[in-house]
């Protein structure tokens, strides 16, 4: 998205406001004394020039009770025209302030620039042709410190139910099986917790997080022990259960609201099955790992991770693994990959029936830098590569490739890739099929000195890697596709980090999730959805110049400890209520109809994609009833057999109450696939259950493809929980691969 567009920005903020009064007979208010002075960052001001804005502009000013009509010719005119004019500024100051330089562009409510001074005088702005006003820019904080991926699941509600964040998952026991956590992070100060006796490696723990063991084979030969060499385990252990409200600062730049865990009271396990330089885990690591966890007494696992499908690549038995420790009553919550966008990408061990799978979706938040191109500034995201120190300057150099699949026919980078000459340029480049680490090196090595990665759609991401080659951003589709009309003019890298908040992006789907249905026995997974693209959290001291470190991660490893952290706060408020009742509790209450494709932007309800929906942690603290399974698959059905297929759901009562239970189909396919339920009315006394049958009709001659429902549970009429339910019709639309059978056996 470019910065010369309006940006709207939500804010809490407290205002002293001079209000003049009719005279009374009332005291006038004391002055506040304590009040502090205006805080202003004299390295940037605000310039207002000439032109009336649109909001007020006679011939752009909309009508009483309408808005501005963008799409209107008379309101484009305008806004060409007060860009031609916020573009005379700026060649105004390339000439007479050579180190200042324009950061961002308005013209709706005000017709005004920001400006980085750099040391240049505010009079000398105000001397420019055009320029009627120009101040020091004000520095703002809000009184509200929330972390915005809290809200989005609801977490702040749940605190509120529980009795605050000081309860949220408090005497709650959750495992990292991952890369590690770096105890040092203030997320992790354990002062007010009681204090333990350690498990494994003390070095690594304290009176919150509780144990630190480390697996692999080459553990003992390569001296590799509990740190966190990588950053991924301490970043998800941050989104589980960072203290509340701790503050952050991401390379210089100040984050406008202290990041908290889902679950800040919980205490953590790390389980560190990358240890050192190791990539990958085997299996066994894995499976060692799950069991000294519940061993040691957790609760809840989160396995950030996935691998190899189940027909042959050694999935079997962790799978089941997840499964029978559900059963245990330890809640696993595990990824469902980064594979997306399209079916049948589901990760293992994800796809266990039992797990607590997650699927991705946006935060609406990003530290953003600009790219300059001929004048107009680009909203960009730095990767995980070479260091942005200062401003970058080269020529761009276009990578075509029409045979890419990129939807703008950029070169992909990926090996083999064609690339034009790159030498001392900045390289534009597609984002598709490979890694970003591999698109990157092939750039380096073909001499570029940075690279603009245009992303497969209008979504800024930060790109991973292992910080080695030349600086890279990414800019959306939209950007990309104006900056592909300058190839071999000059454009800047800005070195100007900012937060900068997106509300538009918020709860889109993000394009990397991976979707179901699962290999051999078509369930559906994701089970349910939490914020995955664009998550801040905590990194190891080593991660940056000042510690504590923070940063900003996406994938479905970061949606997955959100449902961890929802898991241990509802198993904190439940501690009676099984894993599997948990489970369901935290998948069956999600909040529907607030979802967006990750490629059209429209609202999904697509079970594959979604689940159940965006989790939402005050209703499954409030959940009445449990489903067991969460959702139900009626594998394929031949489009030529017109059977029906029945399968039993369980129905238990968790309210503690006797209640009155009615079952009932919602949103039955138009045609081809009709699903029923009977014995769908019971009174549950508390802890008791029910078993409905449900049914999948399919009609004669159906049309191949996908069927999908939905299973609405009532008390007393309202609905309290919903699963999903779906089918494939056409034996040919089934992906090959075996589940939860031993490769080799049927």
């Amino acid at each position: 998205m470019r910065s010369n567009r309006a940006l709207a920005v939500t804010a809490t903020a407290a205002l002293a406001l001079s209000l003049g009064m009719a005279a009374s007979s009332a005291a006038q208010p004391e002055a506040n004394t304590r009040q502090s002075a205006p805080e202003v960052d004299s390295s940037f001001a605000l310039v207002r020039l000439a032109s009336e804005p649109l909001a007020t502009n006679p011939r752009t000013a909309p009508e009483k009770g309408k808005k501005i009509g963008f799409a209107n010719q008379a309101v484009k005119a305008e806004r060409d025209r007060i860009r031609a004019e916020q573009t005379a500024f700026k060649d105004w100051l390339r000439v007479n302030a050579p180190k200042a330089r324009v950061t961002k562009q308005f013209d709706v409510a005000v017709n005004a620039v920001g400006v980085q001074l750099n040391g240049t005088s505010l009079s000398t702005v105000r001397s420019a042709p055009g320029v009627t006003y120009a101040e020091l820019q004000g520095v703002f904080t809000p009184l509200a410190h929330e972390d915005p991926d809290l809200e989005l699941v609801d977490a702040l509600e749940g605190w509120t139910a529980v009795g605050g964040a000081a309860e949220a998952g408090k005497g709650v026991k959750v495992a990292i099986i991952d890369s590690g956590i770096d105890v040092t992070h203030p997320c992790f100060d354990d002062t007010g917790y009681p204090a333990v006796t350690p498990l494994g490696d003390a070095k690594y723990t304290n009176n919150k997080v509780i144990v630190s063991r480390t697996y692999g084979n080459k553990v003992a030969k390569n001296g590799f022990d509990g740190r966190d060499l990588n950053g991924h385990g301490t970043h998800v252990a941050g989104t589980v259960a960072c203290n509340a409200h701790t503050s952050a600062v991401v390379d210089g730049t100040v984050i406008p609201y202290a990041p908290s865990g889902v679950a800040p009271a919980a205490t953590l396990g790390s389980y560190n099955v990358f240890p050192g330089t190791a990539g990958s885990a085997r299996s066994e690591d894995i499976l060692e790992a799950m069991q000294d966890a519940y061993v040691d007494g957790f609760d809840v696992a989160n396995m950030s991770l996935g691998g190899a499908r189940n027909d042959g690549g050694g999935a079997f038995l962790l799978d089941n693994a997840v499964d029978n420790l559900d059963r245990a009553n330890m809640v696993v919550a595990v990824a469902a990959g980064n594979e997306g966008p399209g079916y049948w990408t589901v990760h293992y061990p994800g796809a266990a029936p039992r797990a607590l799978t997650a699927g991705a979706s946006t935060v609406g938040h990003a530290l953003v830098n600009t790219v300059t191109v001929a004048g107009t500034d680009y909203d960009v995201v730095v990767g995980d590569f070479g260091k942005l120190t200062e401003d970058i300057t080269a020529p761009l150099a276009v990578a075509k490739d029409a045979a890419s699949g990129h939807p703008l026919g950029l070169s992909l980078a990926c090996n083999g890739s064609p690339l034009p000459n790159l030498a001392g340029k900045i390289a534009v480049i597609g984002r598709n099929v490979c890694t970003f680490q591999e698109k990157i090196d092939n750039v380096t090595a073909a001499g570029a000195v940075a690279a603009i990665v245009v992303n497969r759609e209008d979504a800024l991401l930060t790109m991973a890697g292992d910080q080695s080659g030349v600086v890279s951003v990414m800019v959306t589709k939209s950007d990309g596709a104006q900056i592909m009309e300058h190839d071999g003019q000059d454009a800047t890298i800005n070195a100007n980090m900012l937060y900068k908040s997106i509300p538009e992006a918020t709860n889109r789907m993000a394009s990397f999730s991976s979707q179901g249905p699962t290999h051999g026995d078509l369930l559906i997974k994701p089970d349910v959805v939490a914020p995955g693209a664009d998550v801040l959290s905590a990194q190891p001291a080593w991660a940056c110049g000042t510690p504590p470190c923070w940063a900003i991660f996406g994938g479905t490893s970061m949606a997955t400890p959100h449902l961890a952290g929802i898991a241990a706060v509802v198993r904190g408020d439940h501690p009676d209520w099984s894993a599997a009742e948990v489970r369901s509790a935290v998948v069956n209450t999600a909040k529907q109809g607030v979802l967006r494709d990750a490629l059209t932007d429209t609202v999904t309800n697509d079970a594959l994609k979604v689940g159940a929906g965006l989790a939402d942690t005050d209703a499954a603290l409030a959940s009445q009833v449990a489903l067991d399974p969460v959702s139900l698959s009626f594998g394929a059905i031949s489009s030529g057999s017109g059977r029906s297929v029945t399968k039993s759901l369980v129905i238990t009562n968790t309210s503690g109450a006797p209640i009155s239970v009615g079952v009932a189909v919602a949103n039955n396919p138009a045609s081809g696939v009709t699903y029923s339920v009977s014995g769908g009315t019971a009174t549950l006394a508390a802890g008791a259950s029910t078993t409905v049958a449900v049914t999948a009709s399919s009609a004669k001659g159906a049309a191949d493809g996908f069927y999908q429902a939905q299973l609405n549970v009532s008390v007393a009429g309202t609905v309290v929980s919903h699963g999903m339910l779906f089918n494939i019709v056409g034996s040919g639309v089934a992906a090959p691969g075996q589940h939860q059978v031993p490769p080799g056996q049927s």
